[in-house]
């Protein structure tokens, strides 16, 4: 049970292994397994097998064998762990995006935030662990099925609807000017094909001197939001970056960098909102051939009411693969819930349509 001034899911962070949590094991190859703790059960491969009672009750960090004496160390899982193996319909948001999310967007405690879309929730956990409990996150999602899928996730690894957090289905440009006051937002979050799109609708809810910052796949989608944002004058110049993680091997005097990296995953885009009246400073560039045609539009958006998803960069997923991951994420949830008994059920994560 958490007490009032407990951050919501902390608990499940601290002290030994119970039953319901997620265990990561790794075996003294490096490999990495991940579990869910259940009185009675066991974990198999062709090494032999580790019963679950092994471990509950143990502290996090212990080693354990096997019934043929093969060692496993556990640790729970961190964020970047469960993001990466969770259930999930639609492509998650990288860890290292995330971060630069929370970090260039300035994603306080007790900030007021939307974003739009869910996806599988990757991106909301970490937008709900910078808010906290006194926060506020409101999530559009146009998929009921992405919207089921991201609750388990999110109730998984906090242990429960998080207080801070509520989903709403429908178009993020319709719904969030009648469900959010003018002016009334701090940041906004948009991970979508189109986010030109929303222009008026970000504007007409982010505050003054407010942060909006978009997740794009391709170049095409970067540039025309950076236009839009520019042509419309309510926004400061937008910035505009990608990030690359490179892993390093390290043993002994063998240190180079490893063969894979994590590149290009997404461009993010921000700026701020001005003040209402306006008009923003045009940085001084060089005369150049940057303008666009009407041709050049043509080639970012051949038909703008039928965007083709897969030229986009974006896999299509189908009904069945979306509801055996809803399923996965309401089991995980089932198996390892821990009810945060101070906050009721319905405190967070409730999917309205409106």
């Amino acid at each position: 049970m958490s007490s009032p001034t407990t951050p919501h899911g902390a608990d499940q962070r601290r002290g030994p292994f119970r039953s319901g949590e997620r265990v990561q094991l790794t075996d003294e190859k490096g490999r990495m397994n991940t579990i869910t703790l259940t009185p009675g059960g066991a974990f198999h491969t062709h090494k032999g097998f580790l019963t679950h009672d092994v471990l509950i009750g143990q502290p996090e960090g212990c080693v354990v064998s096997n019934d043929t004496g093969h060692k496993y160390q556990a640790l729970r899982p961190l964020l970047s762990d469960f993001v990466l193996s969770m259930p999930r319909g639609a492509a998650v948001v990288y860890p290292k995006d995330a971060g630069q999310i929370v970090t260039m967007a300035d994603i306080f405690p007790g900030a007021r935030v939307v974003e739009a879309g869910v996806g599988s929730g990757a991106l909301s956990i970490s937008l709900l662990r910078a808010v906290g409990d006194q926060g506020y996150l409101h999530s559009f999602e146009r998929r009921e099925e992405f919207a089921d899928i991201a609750r388990g996730n999110v109730e998984t690894i906090f242990g429960g609807p998080h207080p801070a957090w509520q989903i709403s289905l429908g178009d993020f440009q319709d719904e969030v000017v009648k469900q959010e006051a003018p002016g009334s937002v701090d940041r906004v979050v948009l991970d979508m094909l189109a986010p030109w799109e929303c222009l008026d609708a970000v504007a007409t809810v982010l505050a003054p001197g407010g942060v909006w910052i978009s997740y794009v796949a391709t170049v095409t989608q970067l540039s025309r939001t950076a236009e839009a944002i520019r042509a419309d004058g309510r926004f400061t110049e937008p910035d505009g970056w990608e990030s690359m993680v490179r892993g390093w091997h390290l043993e002994g005097l063998a240190v180079r960098p490893d063969h894979r990296m994590v590149a290009h995953t997404g461009f993010l885009l921000t700026a701020r909102r001005l003040a209402d009246g306006v008009t923003g400073l045009t940085p001084k560039r060089r005369a150049s051939k940057s303008e666009f045609s009407a041709a050049d539009l043509k080639t970012w958006a051949p038909d703008d009411e039928h965007w083709d998803t897969e030229a986009l960069g974006e896999r299509a997923v189908s009904d069945k693969r979306l509801r055996r991951a809803a399923k996965d994420a309401a089991s995980t949830v089932q198996r390892g819930a821990f009810k945060n008994t101070d906050q009721p059920d319905s405190a967070g994560g409730q999917v309205t349509d409106q």
